[in-house]
């Protein structure tokens, strides 16, 4: 309950399951599509939430091969409308996502608005497009009408000139650009709209991250945020990583305005010789990083490439001691979890949470670690995200002299737990695709939890729906309708407040509660289990039924002092 933001930023939606969600429910028209979704934090009515969101992108090639004319490609179907956005942890009584904003146009319950919700510039629309022509542009449904608008922005170039119309038709080998009489001299032909191709366009010598992410800045505009770097094979003794790179930094931050298109990129270590370098030959390309606007600023955030090159790197170089590391006695590794029905190589994850001698939350990347050939959980690796720390990389490094559960051992006692794998067995073979998502390791204070959220989709649609959470903590695990459930049955006496969609939350402020005589039966039967244990000498089961014991004393503390 002192933690009570972290618990309620844990992430129980996954990209894949809640993708297809998203395009179930918000796609509403064939010709849209959710490419990516992109995880961030904003401050919502006062508090810190982490959410997920996707803007709502134009795939033409999704209508009939009839509809599929030169007009309605490149005159009438210019650009893509809104943006979806959901809280990590929010979940409907039927198993949906909690929508901040959705719908057409942009309708929005919390105090962030959508003012330019048109999406010229994204990671879909490849093809090039002509605007403000005598043929107005489709803008979004509204019921069985459509509402059209005109491009009002300064991207592209304009069509002026015959001679202009002239190059563009030879450039895209196609006569209507130069004799259609849509087109005017007010025209705009758009060409460049991938953002990736445009940063590597404008700036080749960096390398840019796979993961671009689209923030909403505080006037309502959306921009997109890419994270590049500078790469070098030549840093003296420094061990190759992959293609003969040895030196990498994440020396420059982009922004694309998704409606303009306009571009900057700012430099964010100016201590970096090459973007030193770089930055005096081209003079006008590059700004300080405190020239970014304020509202953009707050949503920088850490890159998983980098921090993935780095993690891998430390898992050898944690070894200090020469011996040690000469004969790789201590490696670590990056642990396996189970996705879907397979095993596969965890990712590293953003959360919001209170590291420990940290006075409050604060958004941060992190990726757990286990030995060489072992499951158990040896340390774990964080990097802040936030503006006043950002790109502080900590190592937490667990006790060698007991076990601490791993990815891998967790998902171990989830299968060998006979009621969560009855459950998810028998779910599986009624028509419908149990998915297991991503397991989560959260740490609180100086301990760990672990949460892994359970999908349910049918076999007939792609509707994914959050059915189960399983929690778990040191000996205990639980599978339960929501999260709050499950942390209610492993810590007796949690409250929570409920919300308007019949989803909880934890309450910081809330005393423990439960019922007295229930805690004083569990004891009762924990301490006559314990006895018999004892008179058998079954010794095992008698350390089981003393920790059992002392945990049920524990609850009765806790709810005979608030009381």
């Amino acid at each position: 309950q002192n933690n009570s933001n972290t618990i309620n930023n844990i992430r129980l939606w996954n990209q894949g399951p809640l993708k297809d969600t998203f395009s179930q429910l918000q796609e509403i028209r064939l010709y849209y599509e959710f490419s990516n979704i992109d995880v961030d934090r904003y401050t919502i009515n006062g508090n810190l939430e982490q959410v997920m969101l996707s803007p709502r992108e134009m795939d033409i090639s999704k209508f009939t091969s009839l509809a599929q004319t030169w007009i309605n490609q490149h005159l009438v179907y210019t650009h893509g409308y809104g943006v979806v956005m959901s809280p990590v942890s929010r979940v409907t009584s039927e198993g949906l996502p909690h929508f901040y904003i959705k719908d057409f146009p942009p309708n929005s319950s919390i105090d962030l608005k959508i003012t330019q919700p048109e999406v010229y510039y994204g990671e879909k629309i490849k093809d090039y497009l002509i605007v403000n022509t005598d043929e107005s542009e489709f803008d979004y449904p509204k019921g069985e009408d459509n509402m059209y608008t005109h491009y009002a922005g300064a991207g592209g170039i304009q069509l002026d000139s015959l001679f202009k119309k002239f190059v563009y038709a030879l450039k895209f080998s196609e006569l209507k650009i130069l004799i259609s009489p849509q087109i005017k001299k007010k025209s705009r032909i758009l060409y460049d709209h991938d953002i990736r191709n445009i940063v590597s366009t404008i700036a080749p010598f960096l390398v840019f991250d796979q993961d671009p992410y689209l923030v909403i800045s505080p006037e309502g505009r959306m921009v997109w945020m890419l994270d590049a770097y500078t790469l070098s094979g030549n840093f003296p003794y420094s061990q190759p990583y992959r293609r003969g790179v040895n030196y990498i930094r994440n020396s420059v931050k982009a922004t694309i305005d998704a409606y303009s298109g306009e571009t900057q990129f700012y430099i964010v270590d100016p201590k970096d010789p090459l973007i030193q370098t770089y930055s005096k030959i081209y003079g006008h390309l590059f700004k300080p990083f405190d020239q970014m606007p304020a509202g953009l600023q707050a949503h920088i955030r850490y890159p998983k490439d980098l921090f993935h090159v780095q993690a891998n790197l430390y898992s050898t170089y944690h070894m200090t001691n020469p011996q040690v590391f000469y004969n790789k006695e201590d490696l670590w590794n990056i642990p396996s979890e189970i996705y879907g029905e397979s095993e596969q190589r965890m990712n590293a994850y953003y959360m919001v949470t209170k590291l420990p001698d940290d006075e409050a939350d604060s958004f941060i990347l992190m990726l757990p670690f286990t030995p060489t050939n072992k499951n158990n959980m040896i340390g774990w690796m964080g990097a802040k995200c936030d503006l006043n720390e950002y790109g502080k990389l900590t190592v937490f490094k667990f006790p060698k002299d007991r076990t601490i559960y791993g990815p891998m051992q967790i998902e171990s006692r989830i299968d060998q737990d006979t009621d969560i794998s009855q459950k998810l067995t028998l779910w599986g073979q009624m028509g419908s695709r149990v998915i297991r998502g991503n397991l989560m390791v959260v740490p609180i204070e100086q301990s760990l939890i672990y949460v892994e959220p359970i999908y349910l989709q049918a076999t007939s649609s792609k509707l994914p729906e959050l059915k189960r959470v399983i929690f778990a903590y040191n000996n205990q695990i639980e599978m339960k309708e929501n999260l709050y459930t499950a942390i209610s049955s492993v810590f007796d006496g949690a409250q929570f407040e409920s919300s308007e969609d019949d989803t909880n939350k934890l309450s910081s402020s809330s005393k423990p509660t439960g019922s007295l005589k229930a805690i004083v039966h569990t004891l009762r039967q924990h301490f006559n289990a314990f006895k018999q244990a004892a008179k058998s000498n079954d010794w095992a089961l008698f350390g089981k039924k003393l920790g059992q014991v002392d945990d049920s004393i524990k609850k009765l503390i806790r709810v005979t002092e608030s009381n």
